[in-house]
Formats: C-alpha cells, sequence, structure tokens
C-alpha cells in the first residue's frame, strides 16, 4: 500500500479511534503532506534514519519568502506528527522505520507572558458600558479569567450547560476531554447582566449582536438563513486585544494571556501545581510547570519574608 493511502487512514484513524480535534487531524496531515512531498517516496520500506535526518536539516535551514526561518517548537511538531505516523504504521505490521528512532529535539523554555492584577482589573473595567456589547465583553474576559479557557472552550459553551447558581460549568477541552471550571462571582454578575440582554433563542452562550447581524444579512446576500450568532474564536480574539489597547497595556495580551494570568495568579496565591494542572486541563503536568518559572520570583520573596521572620525570633 502506498503512503498517500496510509497516510490518509491514518488521519481517519486519528479522527475515529483517537477522537482528535478536527484542528489537530488539519495539522497531522499538513506536516505529513510536507514531508512526503519533500521525500519524493510512495513505499513505506524507503523510510530511514538518514531520510528523516535530511528532513531535519531541510526543517532547520527552510526559510519563507520573508526570510524566516521555521521556530525550533515548530520544527518538532512536524516530528512528532511523523513518529506518530511511524507508531501507526507498526501498528498496522507495515516495514518501515522504528517510531523510537526518531528523537523529539529539544526545544527552548516557553515564554509566559501573563498580566498583574491591576492590569486584569483595568482591561475588565475598559469594558463598563451598559449596551449588549459592553456587558457581552465584559462577561467574555471575565469567564476567561475566571475560569483560564481555552478560546475554542469558550466559543463552545451553550446556554443551557451553564448553571450560574452552582458556579460551575462543564467545558470540553483538547482531546474531548470534559473537566469542571468554576464560575467567580464577579463573572457571575457580569453573565448574569449580559443574558438579560439576550432576546434570541440561538444555544451559543456568546454571540453577535443580533441588530448588527440583521444589517449584515442586508448587505450580503449570500449569507446563509440557517447561520448561526455564535462567536468565533478569532472574535474573541479581536475583543481581548481590543480593550486591552482601550486600557493602556503596552503587552501584547490575546485571550491565552488570560489563562496565563488565571493559572500565575492560582500559584501565587497558594495553589499546588497538581491542582492547577486539573483547573487547565493540562495532559501532563510538565505543560503546567512552565508557570513556576514565572512564579519562582515571588516564591523567593515569601521564603525571604518567612525564613527571615523566624530566624529573627531565635
Amino acid at each position: 500500500m502506498k503512503l498517500e493511502e496510509l497516510k490518509t487512514q491514518f488521519l481517519e484513524y486519528l479522527e475515529v479511534e483517537k477522537q482528535r480535534s478536527p484542528k489537530t487531524i488539519e495539522n497531522y496531515g499538513r506536516y505529513l503532506d510536507k514531508f512526503l512531498l519533500w521525500a519524493k517516496i510512495s513505499n513505506p520500506k524507503d523510510i530511514n534514519d538518514d531520510l528523516v535526518r535530511n528532513f531535519r536539516l531541510y526543517l532547520n535551514r527552510f526559510s519563507d519568502e520573508k526570510g524566516q526561518n521555521l521556530k525550533k517548537i515548530t520544527q518538532n511538531y512536524y516530528i512528532i506528527a511523523l513518529r506518530c505516523f511511524l507508531k501507526y504504521l507498526a501498528k498496522r505490521d507495515v516495514k518501515t522505520l522504528q517510531a523510537e528512532k526518531v528523537e523529539i529535539g529539544k526545544t527552548p523554555e516557553r515564554e509566559v507572558d501573563f498580566l498583574e492584577n491591576s492590569e486584569v482589573e483595568r482591561i475588565l473595567e475598559s469594558a463598563g458600558g451598559v449596551n449588549f456589547k459592553s456587558l457581552r465583553d465584559r462577561a467574555i474576559m471575565e469567564l476567561l479569567f475566571s475560569a483560564g479557557l481555552r478560546v475554542s472552550e469558550l466559543t463552545n459553551i451553550n446556554r443551557d450547560k451553564l448553571n450560574l447558581k452552582s458556579g460551575e460549568l462543564s467545558v470540553r477541552g483538547k482531546g474531548n476531554k470534559i473537566r469542571v471550571v468554576f464560575i467567580s462571582d464577579t463573572a457571575k454578575k457580569s453573565l448574569e447582566e449580559y443574558l438579560k440582554k439576550r432576546e434570541d433563542i440561538d444555544p451559543a452562550l456568546f454571540v453577535r449582536d443580533v441588530k448588527g447581524l440583521a444589517k449584515f444579512k442586508k448587505k450580503n446576500k449570500n449569507t446563509k438563513d440557517d447561520d448561526n450568532l455564535r462567536l468565533t474564536p478569532r472574535s474573541i480574539q479581536r475583543i481581548v486585544k481590543y480593550y486591552a489597547l482601550k486600557a493602556g497595556i503596552v503587552k501584547d495580551v490575546h485571550p491565552h494571556t488570560l489563562r496565563h494570568s488565571f493559572a500565575t495568579d492560582l500559584l501565587m496565591n497558594g495553589a499546588d501545581i497538581r491542582s492547577v494542572q486539573a483547573m487547565l486541563g493540562h495532559a501532563s503536568i510538565n505543560t503546567t510547570q512552565i508557570y513556576t518559572h514565572v512564579t519562582n520570583p515571588h516564591l523567593k520573596e515569601v521564603h525571604k519574608a518567612f525564613h527571615a521572620r523566624r530566624r529573627k525570633k531565635d
């Protein structure tokens, strides 16, 4: 069987057996397409150590039309996809290179951008109006910070899943895994005020302005009648960025910045890393540990203040 056909079956395997997200499957397909286009091979037996090593050299030396090279983490994504493909081939008893022989390169430690509490408050206060848009946008940012949500998790929430009385919410994260997140009192209040303005029957929690959508449909006759009102991740990104600029925040703020701020805030206030891992929905504790680099300076100050205090009493 040719590699192109095996690749298609592998992507179907990810979809059905592994229940990976459409975005993950799309990315794996793109990475493997690039590998097969570069390698110009069709037989799995032709994948060997030399071929993989040369592909890594190609990725490392690759530059786009602007002269920009691929980041180390991006290069690793290609190799991870290839290794997963090789594991799948081994499972199918297809003769090819052993996946264990393909090592993932080291990447520089990720830098975490987060906001101080005063900066978060400034952004939230910048959406202080009482019209539909202001109330919606304030609720969006309050919930992002309160629950540490990914933007895709936020946009997928439906109103019937929201229980403000319990202050809890189930969200579907990466790998279709469901976890419980918690809603702060301030986020509850913002959500209540926003939902009072909702006059539509769309199931989505966060939607476009109905009046604005009506105007859009009149201008664009090609708009389908069954288009829903749900905000897209891109829309959420624009909203967060708009209010950060309005609040005078000089940092490059994205929805994920609020997620980082949520995690950092918990750790700085004494939460253990395993609890933070569960609240963020991280499969591996290693992913959560990126925040310890941010909180270490704070822990140093805590040690200095409390340890020194004990010594003075002796």
